[in-house]
């Protein structure tokens, strides 16, 4: 009789288990239906829905607009030439930061991925001192790049250099070297070993890291908006001025639909080749798999690749401290204490307190809604529902973010969820951006804990709750830490919808930055160079001590 009621626990168990993880889920399906899918269906719905009536003929008169037309092509031709130009430069870094052992290798890894927790306004910002009017390059040869796409293309490859460092890099650490070593000693010369045996392998991490990078320069904004001018428009700009400047909703939403099925479909295809990553490699250790570099060409690959990193990422950083100290006595960082009734309604300094606040406050909700959600697809006999959701998990990195910013304003402005004149809407948008990271984050690492440890608790009469305290919390901490630290880092830097829905007495960091940088006058450019920088150092800092606390299983992307 006892052997019969221990073999039925643990089914009972697994219904248990099946039914606790339906009610994780409820907060962040909740979560995101009021604070994502209703601002985004706000607006498409206050642009296509007109006098009572459903205007979808509006979609073709649109698209059919050249100016318009021209944005698409722009948006696509820069993001694919922008794919190209990152894996072109960032392969041979996920090469040496995977394979070669050399002094300051963990310190180079942190260096690489500062860029991609910068704000696309710091990031826009830093170019703007090295190539625009007035840049380094301009005092020195005369050479401006601010004018051209290519000054849009370099920023890109500085801001994404880390999703493929980090995405192949760190598959390619844990392929086996000996398979390559086979197939040298039958013959094969170097290359032809790497075309044949390690590229193969490669493919699945080359095409996600390249997915990803296509995604975030489809939808960029920051960069393009700053470094772009009147010139370059992207989707993304574009909707932005058609809500804030033309006050055109129509064409937006039309905009935001063509978007959003793009992002949709990119989003689609980086699953599958996630998937194949997933089930078709065998693993080693990562630990034993780097060696000293050998021979002349390892060395010279190796100082290549550290003069591209100094020059890429390094150099932009490097000048935009030096522009922000141009003025004798930091004059710019004083400055920023004075309230000149102008541009800010308080002195710009005041954004640092108010952008540590709202990153704060952003972190707690993004750290709630992914926990319960990373805790409900840990089992990977999840059914469609829980596993679509996933997937639905990584839109907010992919939908306009102007959208929601503009669509929060629309949608969250009458009872009972009248939340335009409180402070929580800033870290509400700002968490939407930084759940998808806490999730991809904490999930890998929750799904390698051992089911049985689980089950065995759930048998001893342990609560779901308990289960998850006593079993799960203990070994995953550290990538709780980390996750923690992005969601931090990421919300910090969000702009697309918070300079939609930052008030003027309580502007955020990338805010103030963005609205020095719209007017003229030296001062106001120092200023920005100033803030950007004192951004940037919030940001490096939270990642040095990301990198403190990673592991291998919590620290990829």
């Amino acid at each position: 009789m006892d052997l019969a009621r221990t073999e039925v626990a643990p089914r009972r168990g697994a219904k248990g288990s099946a039914a606790a993880r339906l009610g994780l889920l409820a907060v962040p399906v909740a979560f995101f239906a009021v604070f994502f899918a209703y601002p985004v269906a706000a607006i498409v719905a206050r642009g296509l829905h007109v006098d009572g009536a459903w205007r979808f003929g509006r979609l073709w008169d649109v698209l059919g607009q050249s100016d318009i037309r021209h944005v698409l092509w722009f948006t696509t031709w820069q993001a694919l030439a922008s794919t190209v130009l990152t894996l072109l430069v960032a392969l041979p870094g996920a090469y040496v930061l995977a394979r070669l052992d050399f002094p300051g290798r963990q310190a180079l890894r942190a260096v690489v991925t500062v860029p991609f927790v910068l704000p696309t306004v710091v990031v826009g910002t830093a170019f703007l001192a090295l190539v625009g009017r007035g840049g380094l390059l301009d005092d020195l040869w005369g050479l401006r790049l601010d004018t051209t796409v290519w000054a849009i293309l370099l920023a890109h490859v500085f801001f994404n250099y880390a999703v493929v460092v980090r995405t192949v890099g760190g598959l390619w650490a844990q392929l086996d070297p000996r398979q390559e070593e086979a197939a040298r000693m039958l013959g094969a010369s170097r290359l032809r070993a790497w075309r044949t045996v390690t590229l193969p392998a490669l493919g699945p991490a080359v095409a996600a890291a390249a997915l990803m990078v296509f995604l975030f320069t489809f939808t960029s904004f920051g960069v393009v908006q700053i470094l772009g001018g009147p010139t370059f428009s992207t989707l993304e700009v574009e909707i932005y001025r058609q809500t804030s400047e033309i006050f055109d909703l129509s064409t937006a939403a039309v905009l935001t639909i063509v978007q959003f099925a793009a992002v949709g479909a990119i989003l689609a295809v980086h699953a599958w080749t996630v998937r194949r990553r997933e089930s078709a490699l065998r693993l080693v250790d990562a630990a034993g798999t780097a060696r000293r570099p050998r021979g002349g060409g390892q060395w010279a690959l190796l100082a290549g690749v550290l003069a591209s990193i100094a020059v890429l990422l390094v150099l932009p950083l490097a000048v935009l401290v030096q522009r922000s100290l141009d003025a004798p006595g930091f004059a710019y960082y004083r400055a920023l204490t004075r309230d000149d009734g102008n541009v800010f309604l308080v002195p710009p300094i005041d954004a640092i307190g108010n952008s540590l606040q709202y990153a704060l406050a952003a972190t707690a909700i993004a750290m709630v809604v992914g926990g319960l959600a990373a805790a409900a697809l840990t089992r990977r006999d999840a059914g469609r529902l829980v596993r679509g959701f996933d997937a639905l998990l990584m839109l907010p990195l992919g939908v306009s973010a102007v959208t929601v910013g503009f669509g929060f304003l629309i949608a969250l402005d009458e009872p009972p969820l009248d939340l335009r004149a409180t402070w929580i809407l800033v870290p509400l948008a700002q968490a939407l951006v930084g759940v998808p990271f806490v999730v991809r984050t904490m999930l890998p690492v929750l799904r390698a804990v051992d089911q049985r440890l689980r089950e065995a608790a759930a048998v001893l009469g342990a609560s779901p709750w308990r289960v998850w305290r006593e079993v799960d919390l203990p070994m995953v901490r550290r990538a709780v830490l980390v996750a923690a630290g992005f969601a931090f880092a990421v919300s910090l830097g969000e702009f697309g919808a918070t300079v939609f829905i930052a008030r003027p007495d309580n502007p955020t960091l990338p805010v103030a930055v963005a609205r020095l940088l719209g007017r003229a006058g030296e001062l106001n450019y120092g200023q920005a160079m100033a803030l950007s920088t004192i951004l940037m150092v919030v940001c490096a800092v939270a990642l040095l001590v990301l990198e403190r606390l990673r592991t291998d299983r919590a620290g990829e992307f």
